[in-house]
């Protein structure tokens, strides 16, 4: 749903990194171009194989990056939080999207046209640096990702995913229990793993008084056990 009335969501509140790089032409330009769209949980924000449009900031919510591999098994490639900009990359790699993405729960999105910001980036160095540091970033992140969903074993897989979604999202008033409840298909799919797999290691990990587990609330008891399982993978 595209929300026609914005002046809730004010870009300079909402760029916050970004905008005070830009002169106040490129400021007053933007402010033109934007628009705000809400999602409905496990709504699709943009599929594979798109030609991408625009450049996507989350406002509040939570947001999957996930592609799709054999046998049409999803793999949650990457995760982002408020305030995270995505939905760009292929557009400078001059492709279509090689991912999708798709709200874990109800969200709202800022939508700049990238052909908008393309004309800001190429009259702002300040601008382009600061996408090739975000890319470079995001890079760094998916190497290192990499290398651990195929050397770790499944435990250790399970165990970064989940300290990864505490230092993503946080936790709840208890300062233990996630704040952010996955499916067990989607927990699987962020620790390359079966729905099966990891059924049964978070049921090891409970029974070793690792994590308790109430529906999808997760709640972290002994997270120096999770991170010496994590690291030794």
């Amino acid at each position: 749903m595209i929300v026609k009335e914005k002046s809730a969501y004010k870009l300079a509140e909402i760029l916050t990194e970004l905008w005070p790089l830009l002169t106040e032409e490129q400021k007053s330009y933007l402010e033109e171009c934007y628009t705000i769209q809400r999602y409905k949980k496990n709504e699709t924000i943009f599929c594979e194989n798109e030609v991408p449009q625009n450049l996507l900031c989350l406002i509040n919510g939570k947001i999957k990056i996930h592609k799709n591999g054999v046998g049409g098994r999803s793999q949650i490639i990457r995760m982002i939080r408020p305030i995270g900009y995505f939905g760009y990359s292929a557009y400078f790699a001059q492709r279509k999207c090689i991912t999708a993405a798709a709200a874990f729960e109800p969200s709202t999105v800022c939508l700049i046209p990238l052909d908008a910001i393309q004309k800001v980036v190429n009259e702002n160095n300040h601008l382009a640096l600061f996408f090739i540091q975000l890319l470079a970033t995001d890079l760094g992140i998916a190497d290192e990702r990499t290398v651990n969903l195929t050397q770790k074993h499944i435990r250790g897989r399970l165990a970064e995913s989940l300290l990864f979604l505490k230092e993503s999202y946080g936790v709840e008033e208890d300062e233990s229990t996630l704040s952010i409840y996955l499916s067990r298909e989607d927990l699987a799919n962020l620790s390359n793993m079966t729905t099966s797999n990891a059924i049964r290691t978070l049921s090891n990990f409970a029974a070793e008084r690792i994590i308790s587990i109430d529906g999808r609330k997760i709640k972290i008891i002994n997270e120096e056990k999770l991170n010496k399982i994590s690291k030794i993978g």
